[in-house]
């Protein structure tokens, strides 16, 4: 499906993505390549700095001197903290040229996760973790759209998802390596080694990606367009709300893990790479499917989460089936590309807000599923209650969508009948 097809409610619009996927693709120094895979070590740093802050969970609850599911708050704070900085950074650096921002945006994600280091206390950690994630969103909305434009319109979503790729790489390498760092020398050591990623992309972006100016009349007022647009809240309803039980069972996998399924907590590293093997293979499909049947991918992704989330609840018994699950879990991740596609097709010429609000979506998800696992494990429903929690979220993140569908096939049927029977391309 061609963003041309996606959004055809408006001939504005239609004209406008029309002359978008004519345009050339950006030239990289040492060719496009080097350049997705130094903004994919950015998402390696990302995803290592969110990803293992859960490892480390009961560490620092112990730490700080307070419970597992309290510490859980540090979780929501760098959450609530992508969820304020994507979309004001955006706005606010709007025209600001990309290859430097997103260099700056880096450095304060090294910043945040150097505090987290020192923090001493709770509200230490607490707030040391809201600036952490500050960049986080509008980084990834800034790296994807960079991205985006290295390639030829057709290979749109494997781009983005290479960027991702990162994040679901470092699910395999990066988190169990900080994790098993933090059990050997403290958490903290978590922590300086996800600035020293950190700074190890600022470099690596400055020498292998172009210069891409910002776009061609992009202001705030325009980046704020995207929010007068409902199928961008839709598509970001989907995110927040279908997304959040993978986060719901990840945020308090090790203690599941090890209460549960009585495995040591040096094992719990190796099961951690196992959702990120998952996580790998996921977003190569999704990147890989939602080129070809974008809103199929979608459909396909939301039934695949409620379905392995809800397996958790029976399958953490055993060493073997928990393995097998978390891995089946990881591909969850497919939701990534294909929302980030969607976005790019709905949202008009406030593709960077729109790119950087999918992250604000997926982490207001890591939000809203930590706070909703741990309520219901506070609640007394017991440690593999988070799966039950997160297939009722994937059910309802399927009820937003089926809304944005039906919204969309309305506006078709209204403007151009004919293209009624294009609603699953």
């Amino acid at each position: 499906m061609t963003a041309a097809e996606c959004r055809l409610s408006d001939p504005a619009d239609l004209a406008a993505v029309e002359a978008e996927l004519t345009t050339a693709s950006v030239a990289a120094p040492y060719g496009s390549a080097l350049a997705q895979l130094a903004l994919a070590v950015g998402g390696f740093a990302i995803g290592t700095g969110e990803f293992a802050a859960m490892g480390i969970l009961p560490s620092v609850a112990t730490a700080v001197d307070v419970s597992i599911p309290v510490a859980g708050h540090m979780i929501s704070a760098y959450a609530l903290g992508v969820v304020v900085g994507a979309p004001a950074i955006t706005v606010a650096l709007a025209r600001a040229p990309r290859r430097g921002l997103l260099i700056g945006l880096m450095m304060v994600f090294g910043i945040g996760n150097l505090l987290s280091a020192l923090a001493s206390s709770y509200a230490g950690v607490v707030a040391a973790r809201f600036v952490a994630g500050l960049p986080h969103g509008a980084y990834f909305g800034v790296a994807m759209l960079a991205a985006a434009a290295l390639v030829p319109p057709r290979k749109r979503a494997q781009a983005v998802a290479n960027v991702l790729l990162g994040l679901s790489v470092a699910n395999v390498v990066g988190v169990p390596l900080a994790t098993w760092l933090g059990q050997v020398f403290g958490w903290r050591a978590t922590f300086l080694v996800v600035a020293a990623l950190a700074a190890l992309t600022a470099a690596l972006v400055r020498v292998f990606t172009p210069e891409i100016s910002a776009p061609v009349g992009a202001s705030a007022r325009r980046e704020l367009g995207a929010l007068r647009r409902p199928q961008v809240w839709l598509t970001l309803g989907v995110a927040a709300i279908g997304f959040g039980g993978m986060f719901a069972v990840y945020s308090y996998v090790t203690p599941t893990l090890t209460e549960v399924t009585g495995l040591s907590l040096s094992m719990v590293p190796p099961m951690l790479a196992l959702l990120g093997l998952g996580m790998i293979a996921g977003n190569i499909a999704g990147g890989w499917l939602s080129d070809r049947a974008l809103k199929a991918t979608l459909v396909g992704a939301l039934a695949w989460n409620g379905a392995v989330l809800a397996a958790f609840v029976f399958t953490s018994a055993s060493s073997w089936s928990a393995a097998i699950n978390l891995f089946l879990i990881g591909g969850c991740i497919a939701m990534g590309p294909a929302l980030q596609t969607r976005l790019m097709d709905v949202a008009g010429d406030a593709q960077t807000l729109a790119a950087a609000l999918n992250h604000s979506a997926f982490n207001l998800a890591n939000a809203l599923g930590a706070w909703l696992g741990g309520a219901a494990i506070a609640l007394g429903f017991g440690w593999t209650s988070p799966g039950a929690v997160g297939a009722l979220l994937a059910a309802a993140g399927g009820v937003v969508l089926f809304a944005s569908f039906r919204l969309e096939a309305a506006d078709r049927l209204r403007t151009q009948p004919e293209a009624i029977g294009r609603t699953f391309r």
